[in-house]
């Protein structure tokens, strides 16, 4: 099938790339430089340029296609809001050329949190926060809505820690605050939990979510259901040679800006149903192994 694929030279759209190649799919990728081009090219698919932003581009694309993954997200947090709904905007709109076709449309989202506190997120939790209170619901709300009009469109959730051992999603993050601070720091007993999947077991699941074609689906591309933050705090502080520190919510706020609230959030989920519907289980290495051996220690 010809596959358009968005955020196709990105650190999850690359793996997704790659797969569908493998997979025996023609891939075209959407690249707005040089760059990102090449690495498309290099893994065998096919060029598209263009940019989210110019609907028309992208657009262009999905009409010549057999179908649409959507990695593509601006990861910009200081316009998160901003980022949430201009991705419902793109993603209503392709939903507007797949309509009365049999072609589907694979979007991303986030795992996001249960409605009680402490409670694994399952692929099909009625609760849903809404976009007002996390913008990266739009998406969802986006893919539901074209979903209700007859397009194939389900979701992929990926989790916080979508890593490797070059990148580690929420984790890279932690590193960092503790290479520039000089302490490594989580919220109060660090018993809150963030869920992980490794980038190539996450590509696998798209790939099984894009030929499966349902419509009004929820996969959850999930291999480590939840690891305690403290946890990866210790081997934080232990990979940088730096003092390991708990702090209140009101510190971290402080200490951590706009990543504060995630510092503590309680994120567990669950692919226990995505392994079922698509047949899928992980089975490359979990964030703790590719923790202990990050590349982001030895910089």
């Amino acid at each position: 099938m010809r596959v358009f694929i968005t955020g196709a030279s990105g650190f999850i759209g690359s793996a997704v790339v790659d797969e569908m190649v493998r997979a025996g799919h023609t891939v075209t990728g959407l690249a707005r430089s040089e760059e990102g081009a090449a690495i498309i090219t290099r893994l065998g698919g096919q060029v598209h340029r263009g940019d989210i932003d110019n609907h028309a581009s992208v657009l262009e694309a999905v009409a010549a296609s057999d179908g649409v993954i959507h990695c593509a997200f601006n990861h910009d947090f200081s316009k998160y809001k901003e980022n949430s709904e201009a991705d419902r905007r793109l993603i209503e709109a392709m939903g507007q050329v797949l309509a009365g076709t049999d072609r589907p449309l694979v979007v991303t989202s986030g795992t996001g949190a249960s409605a009680q506190r402490g409670q694994i997120r399952v692929e099909d939790d009625p609760f849903r926060a809404p976009s007002a209170v996390m913008p990266r619901m739009a998406s969802d709300e986006a893919a539901d809505a074209v979903a209700a009009k007859g397009v194939k469109a389900s979701i992929v959730r990926l989790p916080p820690a979508v890593h490797n051992t070059e990148r580690l999603g929420f984790v890279s993050v932690l590193i960092e605050h503790a290479r520039q601070t000089g302490v490594s720091a989580y919220v109060g007993d660090g018993q809150n939990r963030w869920p992980a999947v490794h980038r190539l077991d996450a590509a696998k699941v798209f790939a099984l979510a894009f030929e499966k074609a349902a419509k009004g689906v929820s996969y959850q591309a999930v291999g480590d259901e939840g690891i305690p933050v403290r946890q990866v705090a210790e081997l934080v502080g232990q990979g940088l040679g730096l003092p390991v520190k708990s702090m209140t919510q009101e510190e971290a706020n402080a200490h951590f800006g706009w990543f504060g609230f995630f510092a503590g959030a309680d994120l567990p989920a669950s692919s226990k149903l995505t392994q079922a519907w698509l047949g899928w289980k992980p089975v490359h290495p979990g964030l703790i192994e590719d923790l202990q051996h990050a590349a982001q220690f030895k910089k």
